[in-house]
């Protein structure tokens, strides 16, 4: 017998797909025979992110033979994050899950992932298990973002599931689903991480490029800047505008003794006290006119939460 739908949220699983029309059938009835004993109502979500096979194809097939389908598309590949965000403007559920199309995960793990969000957990994280072609390369990964973000998860880059509040919170920009965990952490939501096991690539190629692994560590110099110096940038600039000022005054004092004691005059120095003391000046100019703008930026983030709250409230 099905177990009973107990859970009081509907999912939408959102999977992104780009060239992937042989998982296409499998995805569905794997779902299917998710959905039928899970304790929760669901759909399945297929955002076709601009592919150049039969994949939009076979989503309109599967959308035709079950119910539970839905599907956007992209007349070109934007990426995984506004795949996402796309994903999220179709789908009707309360909570999300974002699942790859590539099938390394299976359908029949969902439920599990969900049970932390049932029992108060605001995001749930995939722990991924299993042989793992780019374990080297998420290992330092995961570790470095650990370490820069203070995070207890393992992974950062494994299924999710979360709450609609979550995305309704959080700015994500291009590249930064990478980043859900991160900003949800800080914005205060509650994660919780559930081992997943991983499995081979049921079809196709790997999106993987190598080119990923330089603008990872640019998106993750962004998001711990955003996190920390843009919520206080007089911070991050009157730091180094202090740096300055010290340094200039250091150079200044040992200009004047070789002035006055050693009477050598050493023009350079000057030079280099004017240049130090006034990018300190710049700086901390630079500072104060950002710490306007991030008050701007939290006031019309604060009245975008009660006009949504308003909303909601009627």
């Amino acid at each position: 017998m099905p177990a009973p739908k107990n859970y009081n949220f509907f999912v939408s699983t959102i999977i992104p797909a780009l060239n992937e029309e042989g998982n296409i059938d499998e995805i569905c009835q794997q779902y299917d025979e998710m959905a039928k004993t899970a304790p929760f109502e669901s759909e399945l979500v297929f955002v076709d992110d601009g592919s150049t096979d039969g994949t939009l194809d076979k989503i309109k097939q599967a959308a035709e033979r079950y119910s539970f389908v839905k599907y956007a598309s992209h007349q070109r590949n934007r990426g995984l994050t506004e795949a996402l965000q796309t994903g999220f403007s179709v789908a009707r559920g309360e909570v999300y899950v974002f699942y790859p199309a590539d099938l390394q995960y299976r359908p029949e793990d969902i439920p599990r992932l969900i049970e932390p969000i049932a029992e108060g957990a605001d995001l749930s994280t995939g722990w991924k298990q299993g042989r793992y072609k780019k374990w080297f390369v998420s290992g330092i990964y995961n570790w470095i973002s650990r370490k820069i973000f203070s995070l207890k998860v393992h992974d950062l880059n494994a299924v999710k599931a979360f709450r609609k509040e979550v995305v309704q919170h959080i700015f994500l920009r291009r590249d930064w689903h990478r980043y859900l965990v991160v900003l949800a952490v800080n914005e205060g939501f509650r994660v919780e991480e559930v081992p997943i096991s991983l499995y081979e690539r049921h079809w196709g190629a790997t999106k993987f490029s190598i080119w990923r692994i330089p603008i990872g560590v640019l998106d993750m110099v962004a998001v711990k800047f955003q996190i920390t110096f843009l919520k206080k940038p007089l911070l991050f600039f009157g730091l180094i505008g202090s740096t300055c000022f010290a340094a200039g005054f250091l150079v200044g004092l040992w200009a004047i003794y070789l002035k006055y004691w050693l009477g050598e005059t050493q023009l350079p120095l000057l030079y280099l006290v004017i240049l130090l003391v006034g990018l300190g000046f710049g700086l901390f100019l630079m500072g104060f006119m950002a710490e306007g703008q991030t008050a701007i930026k939290e006031e019309v983030g604060d009245l975008r939460r009660k006009l949504r709250q308003l909303v909601e409230d009627k």
